[in-house]
């Protein structure tokens, strides 16, 4: 009957809840409450503590351990190792850089063949105008401002041709013959 101890020339009987926590307790207890009794030898179960007046004195059970019941969070219990990194050759990554010289060849010359593309499509506007230069303009600023549907470069060509440029340099409030559209 675990827990349930009575102590000779005592009515009181105290059931524990933790029956092995109140037997470490006992088995445990510190010396000086035990000074004026005679020591009965140790079989398994101790006796309750006892303090003056041959009365069990007030007993709580000895601290047990946490039980961690986890996080909820299911986890694997496979063996996890890691392998050796496999060791990458020389050759894969010169093959890896032709890769991508490769492709960024083959980008620049989709983008050189849309641009060419797209300045068949869209010509120069025929028609003229004086236009006046605005604080901060390039003349490309310029142009995309002219004939935004043309194409900039041609547009840009086009005004230095018919106002004899021979720099790209403009000054705000100059004016000048562009086409627009």
């Amino acid at each position: 009957m675990y827990g349930s101890h009575r102590p000779e020339g005592s009515d009181m009987t105290h059931t524990s809840v933790y029956p092995q926590a109140w037997e470490t307790a006992f088995a445990a207890a510190p010396a000086e409450f035990d000074a004026g009794q005679p020591r009965a030898p140790r079989r398994g179960r101790a006796l309750p503590r006892v303090v003056d007046g041959g009365r069990p004195g007030p007993s709580r059970p000895a601290p047990m351990a946490p039980r961690y019941r986890g996080t909820g969070v299911r986890m694997s219990r496979a063996v996890h190792t890691r392998r050796p990194a496999k060791q990458v050759r020389p050759v894969t990554i010169v093959g890896l850089a032709l890769l991508a010289g490769l492709i960024t060849m083959w980008l620049g010359a989709v983008a050189q063949f849309g641009e060419a593309v797209r300045d068949a499509s869209a010509p120069v506007p025929n028609q003229l105008a004086v236009v006046q230069v605005k604080s901060g303009e390039t003349l490309a600023h310029l142009a995309a401002r002219v004939a935004p549907e043309a194409p900039v470069s041609s547009v840009v060509d086009r005004i230095r041709e018919l106002n004899e440029l021979q720099s790209p340099v403009i000054d705000a409030g100059q004016t000048l013959i562009a086409p627009v559209g």
